[in-house]
């Protein structure tokens, strides 16, 4: 028998945006694996050369559909790609395409976005805010539209330290409307000029355009069944569809992975602040729960004088938290049961609150180990290019710094109410319980994943042994490293002393 969540489902037709990123990917897999979701139409554009169609057939062979494709051979064949592009002030779909899901999409989940936090202003403008109200106008021609999940971050008013399940437009140098109004006006170069002034206290254009285009749901979206729901960073999979599933590098598993190999070891992270992580399934599973609960509580017919769409927010609770440092003590401990064959030096990681004295730091940490690793490989005919992932390094750890070294609240009194009215099996099912989450158990399987997803090395006992060989040599070194710079400083101060006596 079907369950609440799974009838809200049955024999509808889903657009989604965002279907090739992380969350996309496991928000698909989820539905068509749980569900008999009729249809799920997905906005996509040709990439590099690859035709729309060529894509979803591409995703047979990705490990995320491996249990969905178990079970349900024929799954994919229900994902229809629709030709688009958010970058377009039409979102570039076809008129035909238009009219197609105008007449057939019961649900919008729109979770198209770039996630660069040093994205050009204009392109994060067009993509972020823009398309929010294109997807908007596009779901007033929708017929049958029952529901509206609009896909933001818990980061998106990041300038408070205690964050609400409400809008705060107050926050916005300018509204939205009038931002938009200048995309039409302006060049993109004097639009990419005026990001100081536009952006205010917000820290880059990513938490800036996500924040406007919650503003745009605020003012454009009345009447419509809309619901936004914010998780905190995602990170790899818990438990579906694969333990320690992960596809990407950004954020948090970048530094497991920069530490994991040997690479990253320093940084600016405040070891007692809050680690504001939440696990892609979980956050899959809370956006098809807000669906249902956008469907229940409307049915596709709230009024103009309906209160403001209710906002969902996902991130780790007070009473299971995670720290920095926690997590940087779970990234160390894969040096003991998972250790990368591909290591270039010991694990280990030092962190600074110093703004100042990082500079210096990563210079006898990172820069100049870099030139003698890359004069090294200079003389044994390869390409140096050590220097270079350093430079980019670099460039991301600013970028990430001030999320880094501060703490976050983020109440979540609409979530838990949520998850209080699921059935027991929809909760089950469609987990997303932060304070049941064991963080010790998941970053066991997240640092599995990361070897084996991100590091493309067998998950055999073979490979792990392999790992296990590197490490105590590279232990040895790296220890034996330390104690003569502990000897070359001890003979330096004596030398000064003697000098001055």
């Amino acid at each position: 028998m079907d369950t609440d969540i799974q009838r809200c489902f049955r024999s509808k037709t889903v657009f989604l945006t965002g279907a090739t990123g992380f969350l996309g990917k496991v928000i698909i897999e989820k539905l068509l694996r749980t569900t008999e979701v009729k249809r799920i139409y997905v906005l996509i554009r040709p990439k590099r050369g690859i035709e729309i169609k060529e894509r979803i057939i591409t995703w047979s062979k990705d490990a995320v559909f491996g249990l969905l494709l178990k079970s349900k051979p024929e799954a994919l064949q229900r994902v229809w790609p629709i030709a688009g592009d958010c970058l377009e002030s039409d979102l570039g779909i076809s008129e035909n395409d238009r009219k197609l899901l105008a007449s057939e999409v019961q649900i919008i989940i729109h979770g198209a976005a770039t996630v660069r936090f040093n994205e050009p202003l204009h392109v994060a403008l067009a993509i972020n805010t823009r398309a929010t109200r294109l997807m908007i106008q596009l779901a007033r021609e929708m017929r049958q539209l029952e529901a509206f999940v609009h896909i933001s971050t818990a980061f998106s008013n990041c300038i408070i330290y205690d964050i609400k399940e409400r809008f705060y437009p107050e926050h916005l140098n300018c509204t939205s409307d009038k931002v938009l109004a200048m995309i039409e006006l302006m060049s993109d170069e004097l639009l990419d000029n005026m990001e100081g002034a536009l952006l205010g206290s917000f820290p880059n254009t990513y938490t800036y355009t996500k924040a406007l285009a919650e503003d745009v749901i605020l003012r454009e979206a009345v009447g419509l069944p809309v619901c936004i729901f914010r998780p905190a960073v995602i990170i790899a999979a818990h438990k579906e569809p694969i333990s320690g599933w992960i596809d990407n590098m950004y954020g948090p598993m970048a530094i497991l992975f920069g530490v994991a190999r040997g690479v990253l070891r320093i940084a600016t992270i405040d070891h007692k602040a809050k680690a504001s992580l939440v696990p892609v399934d979980y956050c899959a599973n809370m956006t098809l729960a807000c669906t249902w609960k956008t469907i229940e509580e409307g049915s596709g017919k709230k009024s103009a004088e309906s209160p403001s769409p209710t906002i969902y927010q996902l991130a780790p609770k007070e009473e299971n938290k995670l720290t920095h440092g926690e997590f940087i003590q779970h990234a160390l401990d894969g040096r003991t049961y998972c250790p990368l064959t591909s290591m270039i030096w010991y694990p280990f990681l030092h962190c600074i609150t110093s703004q100042w004295l990082y500079p210096l730091a990563a210079f006898f940490y990172h820069t100049l180990p870099a030139y003698f690793f890359d004069l090294a490989l200079w003389l044994s005919g390869r390409k140096p290019r050590l220097v270079k992932i350093y430079q980019k390094i670099h460039k991301n750890l600013g970028i990430l710094g001030p999320f880094a070294c501060k703490s976050w609240h983020f109440d979540m009194g609409n979530t838990d109410n949520l998850r209080q009215l699921m059935s027991e099996e929809d909760r089950r099912i469609y987990y997303f319980d932060m304070i049941s989450l064991n963080w010790t158990e998941y970053f066991l399987q997240a640092l599995r994943g990361m070897r084996q997803f991100l590091g493309n090395e067998a998950p055999t006992p073979e490979s792990i042994a392999e790992g296990m060989k590197l490490i105590k040599r590279l232990k040895l070194l790296h220890h034996i490293i330390q104690f003569l710079l502990c000897c070359v400083a001890v003979l330096a101060v004596y030398s000064l002393v003697k000098l001055i006596l």
